[in-house]
């Protein structure tokens, strides 16, 4: 058994954390034991894990569990970037949300990563021609977790969504890898156009609570948009833009501002205003 355990840490050192965690985590709170069985330790791969924690929160009256789990294996089965990618979504929540101190916290209880695989599944539904299928995912999502992504939109990996409350991405905005947002962030258009409307975030962007990046304009690569601001011209990469509407206040002082995640703004290390 420590072999198969080692092999397993070997080739899916996520999955293989999530299953020790879960045996601690009963151990811990007896009364989870049933929840924490059917969510993880039942199943013998992370795929499995995710497909049933999926459909078992999307799951009503209008589409029963098993049709959504069977919709949920068939996805992850087919494409295995979106198993890939779920594991850097836990791995990034893990490593920037300081309340997140275990790799099978998102799986059980974070609706922003829950919201984020739901998508992934819807995306691909959307792209394999099952459009309203996808339009199914992405309703019941929004229901769920207060996070409305557009089947269409492409988002990329080692995403975080902190709260994830009110979360609002359109149908032609592309997200890069390790993007970090906040609540209340909305990837949005500015009328009625039908073309292509939506913001172009680049790689190791930090979106700040209810932020509003509106029409097709590009954010570049590892910038940050502070709280609150409306961004309606494109963003240079590494740089600070705050306001209504948005200007460039600063640099992004670091290299990474979504991992870093440091949202204050005009203010040095050692907590005095700069200069």
């Amino acid at each position: 058994m420590a072999k198969i355990h080692s092999k397993l840490a070997e080739l899916d050192p996520v999955w293989a954390r999530i299953a020790s965690e879960a045996k601690d985590a009963i151990a811990d709170e007896p009364l989870l034991g049933g929840l924490i069985h059917s969510s993880v330790l039942h199943h013998d791969t992370f795929e499995s894990a995710l497909a049933y924690r999926i459909s078992l929160k999307l799951t009503s009256n209008e589409m029963p569990e098993q049709i959504l789990r069977e919709i949920c294996d068939k996805a992850l089965g087919t494409d295995p970037d979106i198993g890939l990618s779920a594991r850097a979504d836990i791995v990034a929540v893990n490593d920037r949300d300081p309340a997140c101190d275990r790799f099978i916290l998102p799986l059980l209880f974070f609706k922003g990563f829950q919201a984020v695989q739901a998508y992934r599944i819807a995306h691909w539904l959307w792209t394999t021609g099952r459009r309203d299928l996808a339009r199914f995912f992405q309703m019941r999502a929004s229901e769920v977790f207060g996070v409305d992504i557009h089947p269409a939109a492409r988002i990329g990996k080692g995403i975080m969504i902190d709260h994830a409350h009110s979360i609002v991405i359109g149908e032609t905005a592309v997200v890069g890898d390790n993007v970090s947002m906040l609540h209340s962030v909305t990837l949005g258009g500015t009328g009625k156009e039908e073309e292509d409307r939506h913001p172009k975030i680049g790689n190791g962007v930090l979106i700040g609570a209810g932020a509003k990046v509106l029409g097709n304009i590009r954010v570049g690569n590892c910038s940050r948009i502070a709280a609150g601001s409306v961004v309606l011209e494109e963003v240079p990469p590494c740089k600070t833009v705050a306001g209504v509407p948005s200007r460039i206040v600063g640099e992004a002082g670091c290299a990474q501002p979504s991992v870093s995640m440091d949202q204050l703004l005009g203010v040095r290390g050692d907590g005095k205003d700069a200069e």
